[in-house]
């Protein structure tokens, strides 16, 4: 018997990239369980198709499972439960809210109380091999200085209820590790493809992005300057999806937590000259107190305007550093290596633009 995955996050981005990635490392997977709400069916079904037409001859079975993280035992049936965990041997968790405005509620519900769920149930599975629970570099929160893999400790506070949440279902996985055999994943700032640009949405880096050109009226764009100068962890997708499909099927990556950030990050005025010499072939010039952005960003028709979440500046004051060392040493060898973010800038520039007013690509701001 082959190895037969159970994915949560389906039909996002991530979740069927790493699929993808997966197939491609992994000669023995035969059978993928996709858990999907019911409302994402059609998404999931279309998604299979697209996947199944690239499979370039390997013959893996889908198989979607209507259910719901935020209900106990996954919203599936006890039959199918437990045919399912008699199954399983790979659990993929990436199911959760990645929203830095997201509310503290809704947070909690899918990224605290679902990831305690899957837990439960992961616990069932006899012949589990990995479970691989994506998480973020920012349970860190506003702890500062070097930041290490081996590390969760809870900091005095949290820029958002996003990092809050993550961080309390990181610990419910971190206190699984004595019985299960599981390996957590902590990403940077996830931006698009180092080659093509590709990505789903346009936040995160792409809110300087689009303050930019929502202001390519001006004669010239100021620096927003800070007292305290940081570096931005951005790690383009396709890094993401490459390490943690070789990660997840690492034999010494069971027990370990890998931060799979950049370990040469940009400053933030670095990034920001260059979205600006990539868009308008300019620097910038002068500058604009940070105190004046985040009152401007208190207003909400401003923001909405402008396409840029508040809690995004945070982001460009913090100053963390995320040491990665576990990650690429386990990765030595394999090939597989961040990009240089300047190098991707083109690409990513190029994206934004064609398709900035592509409504699929925006996000609501709150």
């Amino acid at each position: 018997m082959g190895h037969i995955y159970f994915f949560t996050g389906f039909p996002g981005f991530i979740s069927n990239q790493l699929i993808r990635e997966l197939i491609k490392r992994d000669e023995a997977v035969d059978k993928v369980y996709l858990l999907v709400l019911p409302e994402q069916m059609g998404k999931a079904e279309a998604e299979i198709k697209t996947i199944e037409s690239e499979l370039d001859g390997a013959k893996v079975l889908f198989q979607l499972v209507i259910g719901d993280i935020t209900k106990e035992n996954l919203n599936i049936t006890v039959p199918e439960s437990q045919s399912l965990q008699q199954e399983i041997t790979h659990v993929f968790h990436l199911a959760a809210i990645y929203d830095l405005a997201v509310p503290e509620k809704i947070a909690q519900l899918v990224n605290v109380v679902g990831t305690k769920h899957v837990n439960e149930w992961v616990k069932g599975i006899p012949k589990l091999v990995r479970y691989t629970y994506f998480s973020t570099a920012y349970v860190a929160g506003n702890r500062e200085g070097d930041l290490f893999e081996h590390e969760l400790v809870l900091p005095k506070s949290f820029k958002n209820h996003y990092e809050r949440t993550k961080y309390d279902a990181e610990l419910l996985v971190e206190q699984l590790k004595s019985e299960v055999p599981t390996t957590i994943i902590r990403p940077g700032i996830v931006k698009g493809h180092s080659k093509t640009g590709e990505t789903i949405k346009f936040d995160g880096p792409y809110f300087i992005l689009n303050f930019l050109d929502r202001l390519s009226f001006l004669p010239m764009y100021p620096y927003i300057s800070s007292e305290r100068e940081t570096v931005v962890n951005l790690v383009p997708v396709d890094y993401i999806i490459q390490a943690t499909a070789y990660l997840a099927l690492y034999k010494e990556g069971v027990g370990k937590t890998y931060h799979l950030t950049d370990p040469s990050p940009c400053k933030a005025t670095e990034i920001y000259e260059l979205f600006v010499g990539e868009l308008y072939k300019k620097k910038p010039k002068g500058h604009m107190p940070m105190a004046v952005s985040q009152a401007f960003l208190s207003i909400r028709p401003v923001r909405t305007y402008l396409g840029v979440e508040k809690e995004a500046l945070d982001y460009f004051t913090w100053q963390g550093r995320f040491d990665c060392t576990k990650a690429q040493a386990d990765l030595a060898g394999s090939g597989i290596a961040c990009p240089n973010f300047k190098d991707g800038v083109p690409a990513m520039v190029e994206f934004y633009l064609r398709n900035k007013n592509e409504k699929r690509y925006q996000i609501k701001i709150r």
